[in-house]
């Protein structure tokens, strides 16, 4: 693994800030493409459309940012790539982003 500092975003809620380390070692694509949406503000206002207390959440899909709600957890950026799986990590992997099935 690198000997250089892992990248961190910080990802800014109504209940606080959630800081996350980027493992970008292990999944240099899912990062990198994790990053550029964050910078060009995909992500901003999108909502957690999925919530289990005292497990995980998930979010940024672009469909929670309306009001119809039977679609959030379906839209996404437009495009697939290939996941990214580490052998280095047990399951459940620390904060997994979530792995497309239709692949």
């Amino acid at each position: 693994m690198s000997k250089e500092k892992l990248p961190t975003v910080a990802i800014l809620t109504s209940m606080g800030t959630i800081t996350c380390e980027l493992f970008e070692d292990d999944a240099p694509n899912t990062v990198a493409n994790f990053i550029h949406l964050a910078e060009k503000g995909f992500y901003d206002g999108t909502k957690f459309h999925r919530v289990i207390k005292d497990f995980m959440l998930q979010g940024g899909d672009p469909l929670s940012k309306t009001p119809e709600t039977t679609r959030w957890g379906t839209g996404g950026p437009g495009y697939w790539f290939e996941d990214e799986i580490s052998e280095k990590w047990p399951t459940p992997a620390p904060t997994p982003m979530a792995a497309s099935s239709s692949l």
